[in-house]
């Protein structure tokens, strides 16, 4: 191709598909995924792999006497779309007889509507061949000493469309255009290696179209990026000790994510991952008791911002999406379940009833989590630490499977000392248990310093999927947090 922009590899007729199967139960839902994924990666200003996936499909739901069953299905021929539908009625009913929870069809809404990413500059409006010069181009620019021996570039742009129809009357089609990079290097000084990245583990991550790939902002960060890792050979051990803590929005991210979305999943706390992914420490009485964290902690579930990775107007049983506080004031308020989960708990949840493909049955999942800014400017949050560490993008972590007690490694760290930035260290980590780590939240920066950032490699369900998420914060200052250095 001779853009970047490539077409939905299938034209498919779900009001079709639909009719030809809706009668075969109680009620049926029919779900078509088609997703096109480029992956580019450059080292050393050479190309190190390039490749295009395109993946499509649909999953048949049919709900007979309160049980609903699953079949999924690429081929999209008639009998195909019947056969699939056939198998997801003969399960439905084979299990119905020992069903542990009786739905209707309120936990499918008849919601019709569309979304579609916003972009200014669609991914037609470069070559393949401009966008590999331009990864090749930051590669150069990483390399700002010798001393680098690997500079890389990737970015993956992915193209998706899922249409939804159901009997309750839902019609819903949603297209997303996605983009993901990252930039990172190992720079060596005698037997000594240290790594940096642009995020860390994390990418920069958005719905966007292709501007977000500015040439002279991606280059400057990169060199940016290239200076730090040098930074780091002459850098001094992180110190071992109880400090104030910041955290830049890079690694509150993975913080979030770990700490607060995880353990609020209704389907965890009510048991569904505990033989995979791991049970909760939260309990269904917690909610609106639970003193999660202090008062400056306000987090909100919000697919509803423009660009952040994780934004859709509905989830995948037809519930609108918006934006709802999950923790008010450091005060848990409610979890992260879609409409079956709300069902079986009696929570409040939200529209979080999400798969990851055609192949995969939806379940309650991350979307945008964020942590809502607030007063507290950096340079303010400096001033006031005696002595304390400021820790940049994730390279390690380690949570327990109750998502309780944890453990994170970060690439790049500052010393702050009387109120100032004194100098470079290396190897930082700190540890905590969550409740009472959110309760020792100091200070939270300001929508200025507001940062937005997602992954596609959330991981959780049996069999496996991994999904986008988004989470977006200022920094934060944590007091008297456990701080040690590492090799």
């Amino acid at each position: 191709m001779s853009t970047l922009d490539l077409p939905f590899a299938t034209y498919f007729d779900i009001e079709k598909a639909y009719k030809s199967i809706h009668s075969l139960g109680d009620w049926m839902g029919i779900r078509f995924h088609e997703e096109i994924d480029q992956y580019r990666s450059f080292q050393n200003e050479k190309s190190k792999s390039q490749s295009i996936v395109v993946n499509s499909g649909v999953m048949i739901e049919a709900m007979i006497n309160g049980q609903i069953a699953y079949a999924g299905t690429s081929d999209l021929t008639n009998e195909g779309i019947l056969k699939a539908a056939h198998q997801a009625v003969q399960l439905a009913k084979s299990t119905a007889p020992h069903k542990s929870f009786l739905f209707d069809q309120r936990v499918r809404p008849s919601s019709q509507g569309k979304y579609k990413s916003p972009s200014k500059l669609s991914f037609d409006k470069m070559s393949l061949g401009e966008f590999s010069d331009l990864l090749i181009q930051t590669t150069r620019h990483l390399k700002v000493s010798d001393q680098i021996v690997s500079a890389q570039a990737d970015a993956i742009l992915n193209e998706t469309l899922i249409q939804y129809i159901n009997s309750s009357g839902a019609n819903i089609d949603q297209k997303f255009l996605l983009t993901n990079h990252n930039f990172q290097v190992v720079a060596v000084e005698g037997g000594h290696t240290q790594r940096r990245s642009l995020n860390g583990q994390v990418a920069r991550s958005y719905q966007s179209g292709i501007e977000i790939f500015d040439k002279e902002n991606l280059f400057q960060l990169c060199e940016q990026t290239g200076r730090e890792a040098l930074e780091l050979l002459k850098a001094e051990n992180c110190p071992t000790g109880t400090f104030d803590l910041i955290l830049a929005p890079d690694q509150m991210l993975l913080q979030i994510h770990e700490s607060i979305g995880h353990p609020l999943e209704l389907d965890r706390i009510l048991g569904d991952e505990r033989n995979y992914a791991g049970w909760s420490f939260i309990k269904p009485t917690d909610f609106g008791s639970l003193q999660y964290g202090s008062s400056l902690m306000n987090v909100t579930f919000d697919p509803t911002v423009s660009g952040q990775y994780a934004s859709y107007a509905f989830d995948e049983s037809g519930m609108p999406a918006q934006r709802e506080y999950l923790i008010q004031e450091g005060k848990l308020l409610r979890g992260l379940g879609g409409l079956e989960s709300q069902s079986r708990s009696n929570l409040s949840g939200v529209a979080n009833f999400r798969s990851a493909n055609w192949n995969r049955a939806p379940i309650d999942r991350m979307a945008n989590l964020n942590l809502e800014p607030g007063t507290t400017p950096l340079k303010d949050m400096i001033s006031q630490i005696e002595k304390g560490v400021l820790m940049k993008s994730n390279i390690s972590w380690s949570i327990d499977d109750y998502r309780n007690k944890f453990q994170f490694g970060c690439e790049y760290a500052q010393m702050v000392e009387n109120g100032k930035i004194t100098k470079t260290l290396k190897n930082p980590n700190y540890r905590g248990v969550t409740v009472p780590f959110w309760n020792k939240l100091k200070a939270v920066g300001t929508k200025e310093e507001f940062e937005i950032f997602g992954s596609p490699y959330c991981g959780k369900g049996e069999p496996s999927q991994m999904i986008r998420v988004g989470h977006a914060s200022p920094p934060c200052l944590f007091s008297d947090i456990e701080i040690f250095g590492g090799e």
